[in-house]
C-alpha cells in the first residue's frame, strides 16, 4: 500500500523473445540459475507499497510460470492471465483482471518480466510521481549518437531511453486502453496509449542497469564447473571403446550403450555444470532407444541442450583409472573425436590415463572408471 492506497503491478512476460534465439521465452531463461521472471517478481515482492502482481504469459507456459512462482514463495500473485496477440493485447487482459478481483486498486505499474535488474528506488520514485502527476515513466539519457535511417544524425540530449516500470493512475489506464481499442490503435508501450488519450506523462530518472533481456548478449557472463564420475565392468565379447575410439583389447565395457565410460562421465560433468541433472535422467538404461547406442551421439544431445540454453564449453580435464589396457596411443584420436563433437579446439581437451597400483578392482582388471572436471560460460 503506498499512503494507504493500493497499488498493482502488471509483469509483462508473454513475448516469444525470437530474437534471443532461444527455444525457450528469454523470460524463463535463468541467471545465476533463478529464471529471469522470478529475479523479476522477487523485486516486487519484497516491497510493502506493492498489494498485488498480476503476471501475463504465454497461455502455453502458464503452469510452468505457476510452478516456478510457486517454488520461489512470491504469494503476491493474485493471477497469473493468459497473453494476447499483442503485448497491448497482453496487459489489457490483465488490467481487466485487476478491475475484476481488486477493484480498488488506485495505481497500476506495468514492467517488463524481463527487466530483472529493476531497482526499489526506481519503482518508489515512479509510483511516487504517479500519485503527484498522474502518469510516470523511468527514462535514462542517452548514452549513443543516433540516427534517422534517411535523414541523418539527429541530437541525442534531444531524446531519452524508455524503461519500466511505468506508472499510471488505473482509472486514466482504463480509459486509455478503451480508447486505443475502440480506435484499433496499437502503440509502442502505454505511455503512449495514455499520452494518446491527453494524460500527460511525466519522466523519472530511470538505472542504466535495469537493462532489458532482449538478446544472448544481454545476459550476464556466468561461469560454470562440474564433474562427473562413472564405471563399468570389463566383459569378454564387447568391443572397448573410449573417448568415442574404439581401442584393441581382449574385453570391452559392459553396458546399456556402448558404455563408453570416458564420455559418461564427461556428460555427467556437463550436464551438472549446467543444473540438467545427469545421463540418467536423460538417456535411461531403461530406454531401449538408447540400448548399444554410440556414447558419442548422446554427447552430441548434450552439447545442443547447452547450445539451447546458451553455455559454451570452456575445457574439460578427464582422467581415466585402468590398470590397463594403456591409452597413451588412443588420447589424440579422442581429443580430435571429443573437439568435433563440442565444437571446441583440441587444446581445450586434456585427457590422461593413471592406475591404482593394482590396487581395487581396477586395479585387478575387472573394469575401468573415469573422472572429468569441466567448465562452461555464457
Amino acid at each position: 500500500m503506498y499512503n494507504n492506497k493500493r497499488v498493482a503491478v502488471i509483469v509483462a512476460a508473454a513475448g516469444r523473445g525470437t530474437r534471443m534465439g532461444s527455444p525457450i521465452p528469454k523470460q524463463f531463461l535463468e541467471i545465476g540459475g533463478v529464471p529471469v521472471l522470478v529475479k523479476t517478481l522477487k523485486v516486487f515482492q519484497r516491497m510493502d507499497e506493492i498489494d498485488y502482481i498480476f503476471v501475463v504469459t504465454n497461455e502455453e507456459y502458464l503452469d510452468h510460470c505457476k510452478v516456478i512462482t510457486k517454488r520461489a514463495g512470491i504469494d503476491k500473485i493474485s493471477a497469473i492471465v493468459p497473453g494476447g496477440d499483442h503485448r497491448q493485447d497482453s496487459v489489457y487482459n490483465a488490467l481487466m483482471e485487476i478491475n475484476r478481483l481488486h477493484p480498488g486498486v488506485a495505481y497500476v505499474l506495468i514492467h517488463d518480466g524481463a527487466r530483472p535488474y529493476v531497482s526499489e528506488n526506481i519503482i518508489r520514485n515512479v509510483l511516487e510521481v504517479t500519485e503527484k502527476k498522474g502518469a510516470a515513466v523511468a527514462a535514462v539519457a542517452m548514452k549513443n549518437s543516433i540516427r534517422h535511417s534517411s535523414e541523418g544524425s539527429v541530437s541525442r540530449e534531444d531524446f531519452v531511453s524508455v524503461q519500466t516500470p511505468q506508472g499510471f493512475r488505473k482509472a486514466e489506464l482504463i480509459r486509455s486502453y478503451e480508447a486505443a481499442l475502440e480506435d484499433s490503435y496499437y502503440g509502442t508501450d502505454d505511455a503512449e496509449l495514455v499520452e494518446r488519450a491527453g494524460f500527460p506523462i511525466e519522466i523519472v530518472e530511470g538505472e542504466y542497469q535495469n537493462i532489458k533481456i532482449t538478446t544472448k548478449e544481454d545476459l550476464p557472463m556466468e561461469n560454470r564447473v562440474g564433474t562427473g564420475f562413472d564405471v563399468h565392468k570389463l566383459v569378454e565379447g564387447r568391443r572397448l571403446v573410449l573417448g568415442g575410439v574404439e581401442i584393441e583389447y581382449a574385453k570391452g565395457l559392459l553396458g546399456h550403450s556402448d558404455a563408453d565410460v570416458l564420455i559418461h562421465a564427461l556428460m555427467d560433468a556437463l550436464l551438472g555444470a549446467a543444473g540438467f541433472g545427469d545421463i540418467g535422467r536423460h538417456f535411461p538404461d531403461s530406454d531401449p532407444e538408447y540400448e548399444g547406442i554410440s556414447s558419442m551421439v548422446l554427447l552430441g544431445r548434450v552439447k545442443r541442450m547447452l547450445d539451447e540454453n546458451f553455455y559454451k564449453v570452456g575445457n574439460v580435464d578427464v582422467t581415466v583409472i585402468a590398470e590397463r589396457p594403456k591409452i597413451a596411443a588412443y588420447i589424440d584420436a579422442m581429443r580430435q573425436t571429443i573437439a568435433r563433437t563440442l565444437d571446441i579446439d583440441e587444446s581445450r581437451i586434456n585427457i590422461k590415463g593413471t592406475t591404482t597400483e593394482q590396487l581395487g578392482f581396477t586395479g585387478r582388471g575387472e573394469g575401468i572408471a573415469a573422472h572429468a572436471v569441466c567448465s562452461i560460460y555464457r
